[in-house]
């Protein structure tokens, strides 16, 4: 195994490189320190990293996915790593259930986090708060559990769930070994709750409705008109909001501030004894109060984001969560009646309940009825701020969710599988029990950074053709189109070498197998002998990423690729050839190249491209740090700004990583932007004609064997 090329956030950029930094991997289980041997480097120039490659052999070469939003299904990398030095890669995510009722991503989780486990007390399994103690990820053979509710889980085959008849493993052989052992099957039923719901997104409609329910549930808001001597009047106007919880003040004046309303905080009453101090924010400016009398005025139709903001703020002012029971009490009836016409709109179930009380004003309960599956539902898809009301300690685990398993499938490939190590032995992903992986893996994922390591610890997968010729002569093989280059480029610099996907092109152009090529090297005019007979009869077509024409951005941004000019010239080469091809802009970063993308997509069209297509900046888990890195390196007075922007994108996150939205994102920026892609296209013209965009599956073929003769 390799040794990493640097060690930790201390190592420097260098020239040609793109990360600026190499941060431990999240896989790795070495540990490393930076050791400070004395000399002062600051004004020394550091030498150019090198880059190493090595050779392996694989045991697969095709990748197959089922995602929605991804234009191909099948798609080969012949290289691991990639040496052109961009700082975007791809990743995914399962909802974990962390211990202030919240999900996280598995892939974002680390050592140390608290989370929901279970223990058996007495006649249940019941939720508790548990650590998570280590993190890791290992690529293996995947399955999908299909439920019946429609909860879909990814695990490998060594994997275990809690069933009603105890842990059961995903499959029920040990590896090449015929021991069986308690799997699952389809009469199965797993525990928990089901597929978590969605978080909203906190847009303006959402910030309405979330200060509507807050401030009408637990505020002072009022005007006072009296005369004064002395003084035309003495008018006072007056907003005060009180609570004990910071979360939820924290977040009203966060969401005034962004309206437009400034606000002063106090201690609106200090701890006493067991009572918790009370803080508050305040102002009397009048056009303040009444700014803040409009907007927490009634909707006349109520958007899915103000219902699910309402709900939240009115459960933070009013409502609570214990013995299983959630609740939200008030007197208003106008303020029921709107708790239940958002209840409604969501599809909650619920019951009122009126309290009469002789001193005090009658009181109706909103009680949600479904038990924690619902309660959870709740709370994830209205997010209040409120943690402590999210608490779902002492509960058992046991509901009505349709949990019985439908299929276990095979997913057919190996993929990049997370677990983690808890000290309850267990964790909740995506609504049921799961328990720590069967056999913690011997040895970490390459022990390698997602940092400059990335750029120069490179893998070359040397049997490919190989293994692309046995997949592609077996008698079940479907032929779909392959995507070449889906992960990392076909054509980076040591394919000149390596020529991997020379050989991967000639095994395809043997098999009549259609083949889409995604690259932004210029090296792909070395395979026109191939790819120009291939396109002739409907078998090929290729993509060069171009996402700006700025030829000192791109040095910055891709320094090892060729110059966009360069890449331009290899559209019109191509297309001269009769090799149809398109232009991708990505990755479309706002701020720094967004305003480029007419420009690009007008000079792609003059050399020849007529299919276009985009992605938005995407930060997983892996690039977040690196490019934060770079921009802070390379752009220091537009890096806050540009962060800001793909928040804006990206409902207020690093990354989205959904399914539908991840390729483009949400709001209004990512509607504009996709507006005047939409736009750009269809003035220029770009796939007007599907012709050059699909590529015919009809004509694959396997070739007789050597000394096979003919039936005909």
């Amino acid at each position: 195994m390799p040794l990493k090329t640097v060690t930790g956030k201390h190592a420097d950029s260098r020239k040609g490189r793109g990360a600026g930094i190499n941060p431990e991997g999240r896989f790795e289980t070495v540990a490393r320190e930076a050791f400070d041997d004395g000399w002062d480097r600051q004004e020394e120039e550091l030498p150019p990293l090198k880059t190493h490659v090595t050779a392996e052999r694989v045991s697969s070469i095709i990748s197959r996915n089922e995602s929605p939003d991804i234009p191909f299904t099948q798609s080969i990398n012949p290289y691991q790593g990639c040496e052109h030095g961009c700082v975007y890669c791809i990743a995914g995510d399962t909802p974990i259930l962390m211990a202030d009722g919240t999900t996280r991503p598995i892939a974002e989780v680390r050592a140390g986090d608290a989370i929901y486990g279970t223990v058996r007390r007495g006649w249940y399994r019941r939720y508790v708060k548990a650590r998570v103690l280590a993190h890791w990820s290992v690529i293996k053979p995947a399955y999908r559990i299909t439920l019946d509710d429609g909860t879909c889980l990814v695990a490998g085959a060594d994997h275990r769930f809690l069933t009603e008849r105890g842990w059961k493993f995903v499959t029920g052989t040990m590896g090449r070994s015929s021991t069986q052992r308690p799997h699952l099957t389809t009469r199965n039923k797993l525990m928990g709750t089901g597929a978590f719901a969605r978080s909203p997104a906190k847009d303006r409609d959402y910030q309405l409705g979330y200060l509507s329910g807050l401030i009408r549930g637990d505020d002072l808001l009022a005007s006072y008109h009296y005369q004064r001597v002395g003084r035309v009047h003495g008018d006072q106007h007056q907003f005060r909001l009180a609570l004990c919880d910071m979360e939820a003040l924290q977040r009203a004046q966060e969401f005034l501030h962004q309206l437009g309303i400034v606000t002063q905080e106090f201690v609106f009453q200090k701890a006493v004894g067991e009572r918790n101090a009370m803080h508050a924010i305040r102002t009397h400016a009048r056009p303040a109060v009444e700014q803040i009398r409009n907007l927490i005025s009634w909707p006349g139709a109520p958007s899915p984001g103000w219902t699910a903001g309402f709900l939240a703020g009115v459960f933070d002012a009013e409502g609570s969560c214990s013995q299983g029971i959630l609740r939200i009490s008030n007197t208003d009836k106008e303020i029921i009646s709107w708790i239940d016409r958002s209840l409604r709109i969501l599809n909650f179930r619920f019951v009122l309940e009126h309290v009469h009380r002789e001193q005090l004003k009658s009181v109706t309960v909103v009680r949600l009825t479904g038990g924690l599956r619902e309660h959870l539902r709740f709370f994830h898809s209205v997010d209040p701020a409120i943690n402590r009301k999210r608490d779902i300690v002492g509960q058992a685990v046991k509901s009505d969710a349709r949990l019985g398993v439908v299929s276990i499938e095979p997913l057919g490939k190996a993929m990049r599988l997370y677990d983690i190590t808890t000290d309850t032995e267990d964790f909740i992903a995506n609504g049921v029990v799961s328990h720590n992986c069967y056999a913690r893996p011997t040895h970490a994922y390459r022990n390698l950074s997602p940092g400059i390591d990335f750029e120069t610890r490179l893998f070359a997968k040397v049997n490919a053709a190989e293994k692309l010729r046995e997949e592609l002569a077996r008698p079940g093989h479907r032929c779909e189109v392959i995507s070449i280059g889906a992960n990392t480029d076909p054509y980076q610099p040591i394919e000149r070498e390596w020529r991997i996907t020379r050989g991967i092109l000639e095994v395809c152009a043997e098999f009549n197998q259609p083949v889409g090529i995604v690259t932004k090297n210029a090296m792909v005019e070395r395979d026109l002998d191939l790819l120009a007979p291939m396109a002739r009869r409907g078998l090929a077509n290729v993509f060069i990423s171009v996402n700006n024409l700025d030829q000192e951005l791109a040095r910055r941004m891709e320094p090892r690729c060729p110059a966009p000019a360069r890449r331009l010239q290899a559209m019109r080469t191509l297309s001269g050839a009769g090799v149809p091809v398109g232009v991708l802009c990505a990755p479309v970063i706002p701020f720094l190249n967004d305003h480029q993308i007419e420009a690009v997509l007008e000079a792609a069209w003059e050399h020849g491209a007529r299919q276009a297509g985009y992605v938005l900046m995407r930060l997983p888990w892996e690039v977040k740090d690196l490019f934060k890195d770079w921009l802070e390196r390379h752009y220091p007075l537009k890096a806050k700004h540009v962060m800001s922007r793909i928040h804006a994108m990206r409902g207020g996150r690093d990354n989205d990583p959904d399914f539908g939205s991840r390729m483009r994102g949400t709001g209004e920026l990512a509607a504009l932007l996709a507006q005047r892609f939409t736009k750009a296209c269809k003035r220029l013209g770009f796939n007007a004609d599907p012709r050059n965009g699909s590529l015919d599956t009809t004509q694959f073929r396997r070739p007789d064997k050597p000394g096979q003769l003919s039936l005909f």
